[in-house]
């Protein structure tokens, strides 16, 4: 990670600077095969210790080692502690869009992302859009993200003000569209530019804040522009990407017409200098073997958007294909084209969409790619991602069931239903994917702190 991201410059914690939860541990050091339901895939510590001081996790204890009464004790004995989630892929101001009536991905963009979004450019909009997203972010269990404002720098400003605030990791910067955009929702090379460099200076480093060059996705930026993106990111190592690629076949074609000299949508931002290991890109569905191999190459993520996908009538992504030619993959909630910040909800459409092309997507491979396995993408997992001392207690507690059903249905993995034999730790997990949200959260703590 460079050194400009170090993790703690982050928000110290406030309140007890020296905490132990004990709860039912599970995460996954190892990135699990697709399809891989072994207990090997996971680590699973019941009833354990996790110690956190002034922020970070300090050590984690067997349940008969419990520590010192200057330990501020958390008991969740029975409840399950997962890493916080990490979303790859979300927008901000959707959340005025979300649950929308859906159409394809150009149409909703006109009828209803771009109308929500230029109401960004009002100050006061954007910092209460912030706060609710930031606040709606955590309370669904996910402390971490990679976050689309608007074209507005005051957007931008207010992200990261408002993820400050709360000391959470927040990748985010204002997106560039010079073109085929309504009037209030284009910006200019030279103006765009500049924006970006105040921005960077401001918050890139800040806190738990760091920048992304924010390209909507090629359609809305002109050459010159993604020209003047590329120059950003070798003008300030370190600095992250995003966007958007191959979400839809209509917006493939058009690509195509407006870049008549790229081999395909990729080859679009790998002549602009956009791809490197710091890149991440939305969706990814119409890709073939030469743009995953480009993809290995140069580090660059796919952050898989399902629910968003499905909603959308986008497509199915191949998960297996990139996984056999080394791409990385993260899940991403995608709001509001996606329909819920749940990262639950959105590994569950991962489950059906993978389950269309033939895969069992196992509860392992499934949270890896919400926790580590985007923090290993991310270059942060020396930072979060693993219930393990030196991280920063970026944590979830979780009931285990909520409601009759989901209770019954657990006490069934358990073997606490009469002839119905206990069931693997994997079917218990996945039963809990599947009938789990955002109800069933119990606490959440950022950098240690409860928020």
């Amino acid at each position: 990670m460079p050194e400009s991201l170090s993790p703690l410059s982050a928000a110290q914690p406030r309140g007890p600077v020296r905490l132990a939860l004990q709860a039912d541990l599970l995460d996954f050091p190892l990135a699990p095969a697709l399809e891989d339901t072994s207990a090997q895939a996971a680590r699973w510590r019941p009833d354990h210790w996790l110690l956190v001081e002034d922020g970070r996790i300090a050590a984690v204890l067997p349940p008969d080692q419990a520590p010192g009464a200057d330990w501020a004790p958390h008991d969740h004995r029975g409840q399950l502690l997962l890493p916080g989630f990490i979303d790859t892929h979300v927008h901000c101001p959707q959340l005025d869009v979300i649950a929308s009536h859906g159409t394809s991905l150009l149409d909703w963009l006109e009828t209803y992302t771009f109308p929500a979004e230029r109401r960004f450019a009002d100050p006061a909009v954007a910092r209460a859009g912030a706060d609710l997203f930031v606040q709606a972010l955590l309370a669904h269990g996910t402390t971490a993200a990679v976050v689309f404002p608007t074209v507005h720098a005051v957007a931008a400003e207010a992200l990261f003000a408002a993820a400050q605030r709360q000391g959470m990791r927040l990748i985010a910067g204002k997106v560039l569209m010079d073109r085929h955009a309504p009037e209030g929702l284009r910006d200019d090379v030279d103006g765009a530019r500049a924006d970006c460099e105040r921005l960077i200076a401001r918050w890139h480093g800040q806190g738990r804040n760091a920048y992304a060059v924010t390209v909507r996705f090629a359609p809305t930026s002109t050459p010159a522009q993604l020209a003047m993106a590329g120059a950003l990111m070798r003008d300030h190592p370190g600095l992250y990407m995003q966007t958007h690629v191959a979400e839809n076949t209509d917006e493939v074609r058009w690509v195509a017409e407006l870049f008549p000299q790229a081999r395909s949508y990729l080859d679009v931002y790998r002549r602009a200098g956009l791809l490197c290991e710091r890149a991440v890109l939305a969706h990814g569905i119409w890709l073939d073997d030469a743009d995953r191999a480009l993809l290995r190459d140069t580090g660059a993520q796919i952050a898989f958007c399902p629910s968003s996908n499905l909603f959308l009538g986008s497509g199915l992504f191949d998960w297996a294909a990139a996984q056999r030619q080394g791409v990385p993959v993260s899940l991403a909630s995608d709001v509001g084209g996606g329909t819920s910040l749940s990262m639950q909800r959105t590994l569950l459409d991962a489950y059906k969409v993978q389950a269309l092309r033939g895969v069992r997507l196992s509860a392992w491979a499934a949270l890896h790619a919400a926790t580590q396995g985007a923090a290993q993408a991310l270059g942060l997992d020396q930072e979060v991602g693993l219930l393990e001392p030196g991280r920063l207690a970026d944590v979830v507690a979780w009931r285990w069931a909520d409601g009759p059903v989901a209770e019954h249905r657990d006490a069934v993995a358990r073997g606490q239903v009469p002839g119905l034999p206990v069931q693997s730790l994997h079917a218990r997990v996945f039963a809990w994917l599947t009938l789990s949200g955002e109800h069933n959260r119990l606490a959440t703590w950022v950098a240690g702190r409860r928020v």
